[in-house]
């Protein structure tokens, strides 16, 4: 997508603004979006960035971890991948981790962050699409029941795995009537 006011650059800035029930989508370049940056409510005067956006979501807690240090005087340990060698700050500054194993080192720092951005969850589980949704959600249910049968062989609750057992049976026969068939 093209930035709405130059034309010429990609629009990297999607913002959607919504006044008395009016709704209002801008698309802009890095520099138009500087450029407007008090319309859109972004001004910023070293220059606007994407980063900057991301690093907002890690403003809160650096200030927390400074508030509990009891000792102002004690070193504070230097965060940091022991992978890549990345340290957080670099991190809250970029807005990209240096590798994979930035993700198990920062761990602790980015749960508040994932909570932020998943409405209260600290997990994402994703959406499954409509199409194969169908499909998809009687395998789910067949693996789980799967695990739920087994528990009960293991706790020797043959009744109750019988009745999981046909469960499966019909799921699966399901599963095949549609793999023939289609939806």
């Amino acid at each position: 997508m093209v930035c709405q006011e130059c034309n010429q650059r990609p629009a990297t800035l999607h913002f959607t603004k919504i006044v008395n029930g009016q709704k209002e989508e801008f698309h802009l370049c890095e520099k138009c979006a500087s450029e407007k940056g008090e319309m859109f409510m972004l001004a910023n005067p070293t220059g606007f960035s994407i980063n900057n956006i991301l690093a907002g979501l890690f403003n809160m807690e650096p200030k927390i971890q400074q508030t509990q240090q009891k000792n102002p005087f004690e070193k504070q340990e230097i965060l940091q991948c022991n992978h890549c060698k990345m340290t957080f700050s670099q991190f809250v500054k970029t807005g990209r981790f240096g590798c994979s194993n930035c993700y198990a080192a920062f761990r602790d720092q980015l749960k508040p962050i994932y909570k932020r951005l998943h409405s209260g969850n600290s997990t994402h589980k994703g959406k499954i699409p409509k199409r194969i949704g169908g499909t998809m959600h009687i395998m789910k249910n067949i693996g789980e029941l799967k695990l739920q049968l087994q528990d009960l062989i293991a706790n020797e609750e043959f009744e109750k795995a019988a009745i999981i057992r046909d469960e499966i049976r019909s799921l699966d026969r399901k599963l095949d009537e549609t793999a023939r068939g289609g939806e």
